[in-house]
């Protein structure tokens, strides 16, 4: 009886110690983003803090029908579509590339992993530099008798931006996919090899299998990444750039210097209800093709 005591005792004294320690983290997270969500969500549904007079939907419906709010969408959605896949697909193709016997591994991965060391204030002086009106890329282009185009002000802006955004993210998905590629079995391989399967069908039927689980991470990863890229654009071109380079940040943050948080509200809670679908579908995907695997 008193060991059971004792041992009672040590078990609720463990929890109370655990408990103890979550407590920060949690009440941070209540703090700082449960707390100012509930927030937003209020203001969405009130016609102004002041009077605070239920609106129901009417926020929603005037965000939705925002010439601003819809350019923001469309530019947004066009770029996550091009540089997310482009994002995954590359990086995958370098830690494969890796992973196979080449010379200068250490150099080559060490090239993708500098822009995780750079600052985005130095990394958008750079892209000037390169990308101005008489820059870098107009003077390699002149030799060729093309002329020079100011490219952050010109339909070819979006193309600025997505590789600054693969030039930023390559090499932290490179080394997830690498960490990814080194946890398959080798006997697995082997068998397959042996049996006479070529390097097409090992990739699709067995490294591609077992790399589900980290390309659903680096999806989910890049995804928010390209909702990041707000930093350099702002940074490159202010509150108000280039038809092309307008993003859903940008309207938000416009909005929430002119103080119209009922929009800004309605803005963030369609664009949480976005995500929150897109990943669901992505779990949904992943959950299908990865299952064989975990079994």
């Amino acid at each position: 009886m008193k060991k059971r005591k004792k041992s009672q005792c040590g078990r609720r004294g463990e929890k109370i110690f655990s408990n103890l320690c979550i407590a920060p983290s949690f009440l941070g997270v209540m703090f700082f983003f449960f707390v100012p969500f509930c927030i937003i969500i209020y203001y969405s549904v009130v016609n102004n803090p002041i009077m605070r007079d239920f609106v129901g939907i009417d926020n929603f419906i005037q965000t939705v029908k925002n010439p601003a709010f819809r350019t923001a969408v469309k530019n947004t959605v066009s770029f996550s579509a091009v540089a997310v896949p482009l994002a995954l697909v590359l990086s995958l193709g370098l830690a494969l590339l890796l992973d196979s016997k080449i010379a200068g591994k250490s150099i080559f991965r060490t090239f993708f992993l500098c822009p995780l060391m750079v600052p985005t204030a130095s990394v958008v002086l750079v892209w000037q530099v390169i990308f101005h009106n008489y820059g870098t890329v107009n003077e390699f282009l002149a030799n060729f008798g093309i002329e020079s185009i100011d490219w952050l002000k010109s339909p070819y802006s979006h193309v600025v931006i997505v590789l600054m955004f693969l030039w930023k993210n390559l090499g932290y998905n490179m080394i997830l996919f690498m960490s990814g590629l080194s946890a398959i079995p080798k006997d697995i391989i082997e068998v397959a090899e042996l049996e006479g399967a070529g390097k097409f069908y090992t990739f699709i039927h067995i490294k591609l299998r077992y790399l589900s689980p980290t390309i659903f991470f680096v999806l989910i990863l890049s995804l928010i990444n390209s909702f990041k890229i707000f930093r350099e654009v702002y940074l490159l071109t202010g509150d108000y750039p280039y038809g092309k380079m307008y993003l859903l940040q940008h309207f938000m943050n416009n909005t929430f210097k002119s103080l119209d948080y009922q929009k800004l509200s309605s803005a963030a809670i369609l664009l949480s209800l976005a995500m929150i679908v897109i990943i669901g579908i992505l779990f949904a995907v992943e959950n299908h093709f990865g299952k064989d695997v975990e079994e």
